[in-house]
């Protein structure tokens, strides 16, 4: 289907005038702003009210964005990772499906441990141990699955979805009040110069009756400094209009930071409360791991019966000590005869060696107590 080249012609002119037109109000725009840094032209100042709505929101926004940033780090510190995940997660929104779950490094290192065992021999100690440990890795890395969704879910998306909704929206409108501000600036200097020619115009000498011509000159003059004047009070009058509307609307636009901050506090008290949950269940399979390796090497090397040394005399024990130190009990162990000390977990007992003792156990003291202890369940400090 032909077009009118008519039409043609008027939407290419109508297009290459709104251009020009657009490249002046720019340039004039300019002009005005780099007067004003130089100190060379009037600048309308904002209320209070509004210039300290605008410090908040820009405050905000730079704060936000550098809290949003170091999260991703916390919760991503490979910047790899982290990028190959952004690019994955875009992907995955502009096909509207929903992201698979990854594997965490835990969970990684977990696996990596069973197989090994399956290898080494599960029936081995290194290779049970491998299993044991291995199960836990995978529970930690589960855990940190778990935290790193909550997060982003209650934390990091809302933070990124002010900066790249409510900020952006905020700065366009920001941004239309600065060139209605301009706009504003300029005209009153084109009123202020309109003004000041009718005036120059009016204090000139008067040759009006001498010379007719120049009384109509002057008089046509008058009346286009005239026209001038009531043209610049006009386009002033649209500006303030706009200007002020502008203004209002931004105004009402920047206090809807207040609602912006109870919502990052509500999502950073659900950022901290998933971190407490994190570490704490972190803790808690650390202790059972702990436990069950230690009744795995408390069973390996508790003596037999058999093995156990005779009863120690009371003559025996008053023989020279050698190497008295402080001992930290590892593990609860009950006395099997009168010549031993029971022990607590986590308790601290003095222990020494005597002449002739079995290395494998030392004497105990706890308060007026004593009594043989074996060694494997201490821990010697210095």
């Amino acid at each position: 289907m032909c077009q009118d080249p008519l039409n043609v012609q008027a939407a290419m002119d109508f297009n290459v005038k709104k251009l020009a037109s657009d490249a002046g109000v720019f340039f004039t725009r300019a002009v005005q702003f780099t007067e004003e840094k130089l100190g060379q032209a009037e600048k309308t100042e904002l209320d209070a009210h509004l210039e300290n709505l605008i410090a908040r929101a820009d405050c905000t926004k730079n704060w936000t964005e550098k809290i949003f940033r170091q999260t991703e780090v916390l919760l991503q510190p490979n910047p790899i990772d982290h990028t190959g995940a952004r690019i994955e997660e875009f992907f995955y929104e502009k096909l509207d499906k929903k992201i698979p779950s990854r594997s965490t490094n835990g969970e990684l290192l977990g696996q990596y441990m069973i197989d090994a065992a399956k290898d080494f021999g599960p029936e081995t100690p290194y290779g049970s141990t491998l299993i044991t440990v291995g199960e836990y890795q995978k529970r930690l890395g589960g855990e940190e699955r778990q935290f790193l969704q909550t997060s982003a879910i209650h934390f990091l998306t809302p933070l990124r979805n002010f900066l790249e909704g409510d900020w952006r929206t905020m700065s366009k409108e920001k941004r239309l009040l600065e060139n209605r501000r301009l706009d504003l600036d300029i005209c009153k200097a084109r009123l202020k110069k309109a003004k000041q020619a009718e005036a120059k115009a009016a204090a000139a000498p008067d040759f009006q009756e001498t010379r007719p011509r120049n009384y109509v000159l002057s008089a046509s003059a008058s009346a286009l400094l005239s026209e001038e004047v009531d043209k610049a009070e006009h386009e002033l009058r649209v500006a303030q209009t706009e200007f002020d509307r502008q203004a209002e609307v931004t105004r009402l636009l920047l206090e809807g930071i207040s609602s912006t901050h109870l919502n990052h506090l509500r999502c950073l008290h659900d950022f901290a409360e998933a971190q407490a949950t994190y570490y704490a269940q972190c803790h808690q399979h650390m202790q059972d791991i702990q436990k069950e390796l230690g009744s795995a090497t408390a069973s390996s090397s508790t003596p037999s019966a058999s093995q156990r040394p005779g009863t120690l005399t009371m003559e025996e024990m008053q023989l020279p000590a050698t190497g008295t130190r402080k001992a930290k009990v590892l593990y609860d162990y009950d006395a099997h005869d009168s010549s031993e000390m029971s022990l607590l977990a986590d308790e601290l007992i003095t222990v020494y060696t005597v002449p002739g003792m079995d290395p494998d156990w030392l004497v105990g003291e706890r308060g007026n107590q004593k009594g043989k202890v074996p060694v494997t369940y201490l821990e010697l400090l210095s």
